[in-house]
């Protein structure tokens, strides 16, 4: 018997305005903005059901490995984000 149910690494980010920023790396433009966890959690649940509905085609969500943080030289006119 096949789950009716499907997996995805969802990527959560802070804003520069203090907002919670998610987005699902699997699904092209699947993503969305609150301003609590709970909040953000439930509107990237329906933003990834519209994804779905809209493609219309199987959806194989990729295994999470990890994330790293990478160190690179500042371009010269480039200036810090505060």
């Amino acid at each position: 018997m096949e789950s009716d149910m499907i997996e995805f690494n969802v990527l959560l980010e802070k804003d520069e305005d203090g907002f919670i920023v998610a987005r699902v790396p699997e699904l092209d433009g699947c993503y969305t903005q609150g301003k609590t966890l709970e909040e953000v959690m439930e509107r990237i649940k329906e933003a990834i059901e519209v994804c779905l509905e809209g493609d219309r085609e199987d959806v194989s969500p990729m295994q999470f490995v990890g994330i790293q943080r990478i160190s690179v030289k500042r371009p010269v006119g480039v200036n810090e984000v505060a």
